[in-house]
């Protein structure tokens, strides 16, 4: 999955909110909600990089990358609207 997918499943969630969806729970809670789980990921990606290895270090950014993207949904960025900013 490229960033650019996970950024549109991420909107697609958001504007579905499924039933019974971790991250529907999520977008319920707000930017509260997300902020933290975003933080939480980065501090396990900071341990990984640190104690764990390349294959947990990969899995912790990739949740990143996830809420990342739910962030973005929350607050109505698109991708482009960051691109712009790199």
């Amino acid at each position: 999955m490229t960033f650019d997918e996970m950024v549109a499943l991420a909107a697609s969630r958001k504007r579905e909110m499924p039933a019974g969806s971790g991250t529907t729970a999520l977008f319920e809670k707000g930017n509260h909600a997300i902020g933290k789980k975003l933080l939480e990921e980065a501090a396990e990606s900071w341990m990984a990089a640190r104690f764990e290895g390349p294959e947990a270090l990969a899995l912790e950014l990739s949740q990143v990358l996830y809420y990342v993207a739910c962030m973005m949904a929350e607050n109505g960025l698109t991708a482009e609207d960051v691109y712009t900013k790199l």
